[in-house]
C-alpha cells in the first residue's frame, strides 16, 4: 500500500484526538466532530462543515472500485495534494488534507501549517508527501499519541492476512467534491457542487455507495467532520441576541439555551483533555508492580492458567 511504516504511530479515529492534532498544529477556529449515521440531520447542526475524514477497512477488490475521476495534479495547482509515503500517517494525512484546502473564514491556519503549505506548493504529489513526512513539528504532533510498550520491536508491514484500515478525506474545492487519497495518483473528483447546493448532499451518498460495496457483516466504517469551533459559534450568537436587546420570552429562552450549549462544548473539551493524557499515560509500571504483588501473593500463575482456559473456551465457541 505505501512505504514501510518508519517511526510515525498508529492514530485512533476518535474526535478528541484529532481536534487536538488540529490545536498542536497551531490550527485555531475547528475542531473535529464524530458523525455517527449520514441522516441529513446529522450534518445539519453541525454546519459549517469544512471536510470530512472517513475511516474503512482497506481491501483490494473494494478499493478498486472507486468512483469519480482522477486529476493530475498539473491540472490542479490549487488542490493540495500529498501522495502517502508513510503507511502510519494517512490519518494526520488526511486531517492535513482538509485544512490545507480549507478557505473560510473561521480557520486560522498558523505559521507551522501556512509555512509548510508555501514551502510544499511547487512540490509534485510525491514532494509532498516527502515534505510531510519529513515535517519534524506534524511528526511530533502526530506522534505524541504514541503508546508506551513494554518492549521495543521491529514494526513490520501488514501482511495479507491482518486487517488493514485507512483514512482519506472529502472536501469541497471551487464548486467540486474531490476525494484526497494519499494512495491515489491525484486528487478525486466526485463531481460538480450544484449552484446554490449543499455539498454534504452530493458526498453522502458517495459514503453509502462506498460501505454498501462491502458485505453487510462489515459495520467498520467511522466519518468524522471537520467543522467550526462550536463554542465559538455559540458565543457568536450569544452576543448577537445580546446585542439585538430584545426583552421577550423566546429571546430569554434562546439565550438560556445557547448558554448551556457552550457549557455543554466546555465540558466535552474537558472531557477529551482527560482522555487524551490517559491515551498517553505510561501505564507499564503500575501493571509490573501489580503483577509482582500477583507473583508474591502466588496468584499469577492461577490467573494465567484461568485466563489461558477462557480464551481457549472463547476459541471452541466461535469454532
Amino acid at each position: 500500500m505505501s512505504a514501510p511504516v518508519g517511526d510515525w504511530c498508529l492514530i485512533e479515529s476518535d474526535p478528541g484526538v484529532f481536534t487536538e492534532l488540529i490545536h498542536g498544529f497551531g490550527v485555531e477556529g475547528v475542531q473535529v466532530e464524530e458523525i455517527w449515521s449520514l441522516d441529513p440531520e446529522n450534518f445539519e447542526k453541525l454546519k459549517p462543515v469544512h471536510g470530512l475524514i472517513f475511516l474503512f477497512k482497506w481491501k483490494a477488490d473494494v478499493y478498486e472500485q472507486g468512483e469519480g475521476t482522477v486529476v493530475d495534479f498539473l491540472n490542479a495547482p490549487h488542490i493540495f495534494f500529498a501522495k502517502q509515503v508513510i503507511q502510519n500517517a494517512c490519518a494526520t494525512q488526511a486531517l492535513i488534507s482538509v485544512l490545507l484546502n480549507c478557505n473560510h473564514s473561521n480557520l486560522k491556519l498558523g505559521s507551522a501549517l501556512s509555512d509548510f503549505k508555501e514551502f510544499s506548493s511547487s512540490f509534485d504529489p510525491q514532494m509532498k508527501g516527502l515534505s510531510l513526512s519529513n515535517s519534524e513539528i506534524i511528526k511530533q504532533v502526530h506522534n505524541s499519541f504514541a503508546r508506551q510498550q513494554m518492549f521495543e520491536a521491529d514494526q513490520q508491514e501488514a501482511s495479507d492476512k491482518d486487517d488493514v484500515y485507512h483514512f482519506v478525506a472529502y472536501v469541497p474545492i471551487e464548486g467540486h467534491l474531490y476525494e484526497l487519497d494519499g494512495l491515489k495518483e491525484g486528487p478525486v473528483d466526485l463531481g460538480e457542487i450544484s449552484t446554490g447546493s449543499d455539498w454534504l448532499d452530493l458526498a453522502r451518498p458517495v459514503l453509502e455507495r462506498r460501505m454498501q460495496k462491502y458485505s453487510g457483516e462489515e459495520i467498520r466504517f467511522n466519518l468524522l467532520a471537520v467543522v467550526s469551533d462550536r463554542k465559538l459559534h455559540y458565543q457568536k450568537q450569544l452576543q448577537e441576541l445580546e446585542q439585538a436587546d430584545m426583552e421577550t420570552d423566546t429571546v430569554h429562552s434562546e439565550i438560556e439555551h445557547i448558554r448551556m450549549l457552550i457549557e455543554d462544548e466546555e465540558r466535552k473539551m474537558e472531557r477529551y483533555r482527560v482522555e487524551n493524557i490517559r491515551r498517553r499515560h505510561n501505564y507499564l509500571p503500575l501493571i509490573i508492580e501489580l503483577l509482582k504483588a500477583l507473583a508474591k501473593d502466588k496468584k499469577l500463575i492461577t490467573l494465567m492458567k484461568q485466563a489461558k482456559e477462557k480464551t481457549k473456551e472463547k476459541g471452541t465457541k466461535k469454532a
